[in-house]
């Protein structure tokens, strides 16, 4: 209803410059003797009731008024008169919320060589944000692009485009628009909004393309980030055809780091996993953090008595880690390629000893020879985020391009690192 009290007074502006009171009476030899337009003196005192009604906002009473001199001008009514009439009854119709009204009027007042060209992008301005509150988006769509023409430039007015396209199922046409107006504000060094966001999301959603859809969402938690948002993001990257089941301890790493570990299997099924990888010491550390949320250590006597089994198990591979981890560094330093060292870094790193981590895993990177190097970077740039490293975390997240989902799960990393 704001919008359209606003559009009304924009209308009403309009008017009121239009149509200079002097012109509603004038006898006919001064009239003959001016170069300007007027109306003749039978339309004239209608149209002095109508603008006076159109002030006092009494806009049924205007529209009266405005018909009353329309029948006064009969079959004799000039270009000029018309127009008159066209600006009038539109600001009218506006007022007393007759939009279609008001839409046919302001069209045919644009139609009219009569406009002044200064007033045109207003008037364009007001015929937009009606066709959009009447939900007529092609006629809202075609007085945008006719706006945009006219040299028309309020942000405000503009953004309403990509909604109308959306609304009126042009959803391709939706994507590129807001594409472009987001690059454009990026590129200024600002921030799309949430709202542009989210639109764009649904037009992927609607042409069922799961790459903008995901891409949409990747802007999402650069900008607006929420648990929410990011598992939705996680699990729908790993989900994607192609991507390895290698990489699900990946996955877990990034929703522990994003809060979205959320339940008792999520945690379990990740200290499993990490055991099996050879990590004793990141199992523990997931268990901890499990245990500090309270996500564990709740349920049935049975689920309870499950976790502290898994706890102990942890314990004692940790103990039998430790135990072997010098001897297993000076073998790994003897292999011909870098996968041990990279391996016996991240377990270092797993501990919270990550200079030593790191240091290993450099090395068994600049060795070679490695069996998933892509994989290697991935864990590398991991082992930076957790040291507290985001500079180099995300260099060496942009040298992964594993089409195994590697270089996916590198992108929202490197999205995190930057927070």
């Amino acid at each position: 209803m704001k919008k359209l009290v606003w559009t009304a007074a924009i209308a009403a502006a309009l008017v009121a410059h239009a149509v200079p009171m002097s012109a509603y009476a004038q006898d006919k030899s001064k009239k003959q003797s001016q170069e300007e337009p007027s109306v003749r003196t039978e339309m004239g005192e209608p149209l002095k009731a109508a603008q006076e009604a159109l002030q006092a906002k009494k806009y049924k009473e205007a529209l009266t008024k405005i018909a009353e001199a329309e029948v006064a001008g009969g079959d004799k009514i000039t270009p000029y008169e018309r127009y008159i009439l066209d600006r009038m009854r539109g600001s009218a119709a506006v007022g007393a919320g007759d939009t279609n009204l008001a839409l046919k009027t302001f069209n045919s007042v644009l139609e009219s060589s009569l406009l002044p060209a200064n007033e045109r992008v207003p008037t364009l301005d007001a015929l937009v944000r009606l066709s959009f509150s009447a939900k007529n988006f092609p006629a809202t769509i075609d007085a945008l692009e006719k706006y945009r023409a006219a040299g028309g430039t309020n942000t405000t007015t503009l953004e309403i485009l990509p909604q109308a396209l959306y609304l009126a199922h042009r959803y391709a046409d939706a994507t590129r628009e807001l594409n472009k107006n987001m690059a454009a504000t990026e590129a200024a060094g600002g921030k799309p909004t949430e709202h542009q966001i989210q639109l764009l999301a649904s037009c992927a959603l609607k042409l069922n393309d799961m790459k903008a859809y995901l891409a949409a969402l990747q802007r999402m938690v650069t900008y607006y980030p929420t648990d929410k948002y990011w598992l939705d993001l996680i699990v729908r990257t790993a989900n994607r055809n192609g991507f390895s089941d290698r990489l699900t301890l990946d996955v877990y790493r990034l929703r522990q780091q994003t809060n979205t570990l959320v339940s008792s299997s999520d945690y379990m099924e990740a200290v499993q996993l990490s055991l099996q990888a050879g990590f004793p010491g990141e199992a523990d550390r997931l268990l901890k953090d499990g245990y500090k949320k309270g996500v564990l250590g709740k349920g049935d006597a049975g689920e309870v008595s499950r976790q502290k089994r898994l706890q102990e198990l942890v314990a004692r591979k940790i103990a039998e880690d430790k135990g072997t981890m010098a001897e297993g560094e000076r073998l790994a330093a003897q292999q011909a390629g870098g996968d041990a060292l990279i391996s016996t870094g991240q377990n270092y790193v797993a501990y919270g000893q990550y200079d030593r981590g790191i240091d290993l895993m450099e090395k068994g990177l600049a060795k070679g020879s490695l069996k998933r190097p892509d994989e290697s970077r991935l864990h590398l740039g991991y082992a930076y985020f957790l040291a507290g490293k985001k500079a180099e975390a995300v260099k060496m997240f942009a040298t992964v391009k594993g089409a195994d989902g590697s270089r996916d799960l590198a992108a929202l990393w490197s999205i995190l690192s930057h927070k």
